[in-house]
């Protein structure tokens, strides 16, 4: 039987998610030298930005209170990037650490949204529907640099 998931705890998925994106680009930015990988950095974490700021506002809205990503996630990624991006910052490297973090965003958000779409607000669903959509692009547009 699948859990069913209220709004606040897809909404809190679809921040979080977002958040770590962000984290995870904010990191990887100063170690990476390709203009292309660097543009395409800087124009993902434009659109998690505003996926952040749509689930803010719902949340808001909504009376639900998000929590951003705990410090120890964050320092345990960052290490990770600046480890990995040390001795290999190709964009081929980076592109491989994008689509790991963009794969495993995708398979929990889908996995929310097929339990929980039946009885999820429609606004919430819908910012679940369009980040998942975004990650799926964004995975597809780093595959070039592989």
């Amino acid at each position: 039987m699948a859990f069913i998931k209220s709004d606040s705890e897809v909404l809190a998925e679809v921040y979080r998610n977002a958040q770590l994106a962000l984290t995870s680009i904010s990191d990887l930015l100063p170690e990476v030298e390709d203009d292309a990988m660097r543009e395409e950095l800087m124009r993902e974490h434009e659109e998690y930005e505003k996926i952040c700021s749509s689930a803010a506002d719902l949340a808001r809205r909504h009376e639900i209170e998000l929590k951003e990503p705990s410090p120890i996630k964050k320092a345990m990624m960052w290490s990770a990037i600046k480890m990995n991006a040390a001795t290999d910052n190709s964009p081929q490297n980076v592109a491989q650490m994008m689509i790991r973090g963009t794969v495993s965003g995708i398979t929990s958000l889908k996995t929310s949204y097929t339990d929980s779409a039946a009885v999820v607000d429609d606004e919430i669903k819908q910012l679940l529907k369009q980040l998942i959509d975004l990650e799926e692009g964004f995975e597809k547009g780093l595959k070039k640099y592989l």
